[in-house]
């Protein structure tokens, strides 16, 4: 009973090797152990020492032989041989581990994805073909099965980069006692039925765009802020005009006369007058004479003709009245002379 108590792991690799593995220092601590196998029946048993032994920390722990028929017998013995320490008979198919798939294809249709694999020479029914498969933005794996060799799924987005992997399953418990699949058939990428090195390129170019997006989206922003920003200038400036600085105005009140305003009123006087005498059309001259003659010279020159009578300053009360005969345009005029203003129209005349 202790000798069947032993537990050992069987594996059959796709009816080419076996591999027996035994805890060596669990089982037997310090000692050195042999193996020996036989795959013959009935008193012909011809057992055959292990030649490929598993190591571990320099302990028998296991041994790897060619695969020679269905039926399997096994022996481990102490270090010379003379005592058996386990034996068991098994049938070796019940432990195979099947190989990787092999020539697998991807078909692509619209949001569809069918993946289909060579069949193997022995034993189609008791294998399964498993699809697995993930997009960037999965956090685990999906996963389809179905009856070798063909397994299929829908709903892909075409916009997304998947990653894809299958393997080749045993059936349990009907053609195994150990559920053994094959290795993972390497992992490819794959974007709307077109074949990639990687989704890491996918994903770079994605944030590569996001930046680009956003840093046009924060320029255009900034651009239409600077065109707001220049209308509510000149809409605050139109509505809302900038009120003159007095310092500005008066600056020679304050700088060239100390403050003094008669002074910087006659001096401003002066200067007026000044002006408007350089600027003026010859026009105008001063004649002392009748109202009658004013009167002809008025009906001579027409409407447009206008005369003007001022009386002396307030500075000089004693000068007497002077006519100004002027030819102006027939439309309403302000003229300021020695600080008067003078208003003429069509019909009119003002003496001040």
């Amino acid at each position: 009973g202790w000798k069947d108590a032993i537990n050992i792991t069987i594996i059959n690799f796709n009816y080419e090797k076996m591999q027996i593995t035994w805890a060596a220092r669990e089982l037997f601590p310090n000692k050195n152990v042999s193996f020996s196998y036989t795959f013959d029946e009935g008193k012909d048993k011809v057992w055959k020492p292990c030649t490929t032994y598993l190591l571990d920390q320099g302990y028998n722990s296991g041994c790897l032989f060619k695969t020679e028929g269905p039926t399997l017998g096994i022996s481990i013995r102490n270090n010379n041989g003379s005592k058996e320490l386990f034996s068991k008979k098994l049938k070796s198919d019940f432990y195979i581990k099947p190989n990787r798939p092999e020539n697998v294809t991807f078909f692509w249709k619209e949001d569809t994805v069918t993946v289909s694999c060579n069949k193997p020479e022995r034993a189609v029914k008791c294998l399964r073909l498993e699809l697995q498969y993930k997009s960037t933005l999965d956090k685990g794996w999906q996963s389809r099965t179905s009856t070798c060799c063909s397994v299929g799924d829908q709903g892909f987005d075409p916009r997304k980069c998947y990653s894809f992997r299958v393997r080749l399953k045993r059936l349990v418990p009907y053609c195994n006692v150990v559920n053994y699949s094959s290795d993972w058939e390497a992992e490819t990428f794959w974007m709307n039925g077109t074949l990639l090195d990687s989704c890491d390129d996918i994903t770079s170019q994605s944030n590569t765009v996001i930046v680009l997006s956003c840093s046009l989206a924060v320029l255009l922003m900034m651009l239409i802020l600077l065109v707001l920003l220049c209308k509510w200038q000149r809409l605050q400036k139109s509505v809302m005009p900038a009120i003159p600085d007095p310092k500005c105005i008066f600056a020679d009140l304050i700088n060239d006369h100390n403050g003094n305003l008669q002074e910087w009123l006659d001096k401003t006087d002066h200067t007026v007058l000044q002006t408007k005498l350089e600027y003026e059309e010859p026009e105008c001259i001063i004649e002392a004479g009748s109202q009658q003659e004013d009167e002809k010279n008025s009906d001579k020159q027409g409407p447009l003709e206008k005369i003007f009578t001022f009386s002396g300053t307030a500075e000089n009360s004693d000068l007497k009245a002077t006519q100004l005969a002027c030819l102006l345009p027939a439309s309403n005029t302000i003229t300021s002379f020695a600080g008067f203003q003078i208003l003429m129209n069509d019909d009119m005349y003002v003496t001040i």
